[in-house]
């Protein structure tokens, strides 16, 4: 069962605002002041060279499915969410999160992304999400695949008002190849760099093999108002 099944989901409704919702499920809700003392910030990581070029007409928060496809995309389904919160653990609001990863073929969407005759036309490649108050966001995806000369990753970027880009980079917790992954082994603090690896989990009562996976942003920043 997906975080949104017992959402009745009528065509005639646009899937952003279903998907919307979806950031307070309980897949992904965290408890309001856990945080007692300061919190470790994320560490930055490169955008790298595959941010999209040309960015596609459907830029929400379901990657599995372009515009009102009825055909989803390959890859194991995973639903991934977190909350964006400064380094006193307070939810940053209007925080615009944007992730961008390869297919389950190992393409990116870029005009210079490797074997782009392979690519996956039927996922969406980049998603955005912009936070409300409680700082959360939520993404169905799919659980990340290696390519040559990289571990299993997913490009994030948070957009602030009057604020540079914050840019990192998320990980599979226990994936093998993280150990000889130049871009994630750059960071030398090993309590960091536990920062960006994260548990894929079986999603409780999914029927379809779903996961989920959290992933908090931890700024540098004071939230406004």
């Amino acid at each position: 069962m997906n975080p949104m099944s017992h959402i009745p989901m009528p065509r005639s409704v646009a899937r952003r605002g279903f998907l919307r919702a979806a950031a307070l499920s309980t897949t992904f809700m965290a408890v309001p002041g856990a945080y007692a003392a300061a919190l470790m910030e994320t560490p930055p990581q490169t955008e790298g060279p595959f941010y999209p070029d040309k960015l596609p007409l459907d830029t929400d928060n379901d990657l599995l499915v372009v515009n009102d496809s009825l055909d989803p995309s390959a890859g194991v389904v995973t639903w991934l969410g977190g909350r964006i919160l400064d380094s006193r653990g307070q939810p940053i609001r209007n925080a615009m999160v944007e992730i961008w990863q390869a297919d389950a073929n190992g393409v990116y969407l870029h005009s210079r992304s490797d074997n782009g005759g392979k690519r996956d036309k039927r996922f969406q490649g980049f998603g955005r999400f912009l936070t409300a108050s409680s700082g959360e966001y939520v993404f169905r995806t799919i659980k990340p695949v290696p390519y040559p000369g990289r571990t299993p990753h997913v490009h994030f970027a948070v957009k602030l008002p009057g604020r540079p880009k914050f840019t990192t980079q998320c990980y599979i917790e226990g994936e093998p190849q993280n150990q000889k992954d130049g871009i994630l082994q750059g960071v030398k603090d090993p309590k960091a760099r536990a920062l960006l690896l994260v548990p894929f989990k079986p999603l409780p009562r999914s029927k379809a093999g779903e996961l989920s996976a959290r992933f908090d942003i931890i700024l540098g920043v004071t939230p406004e108002g």
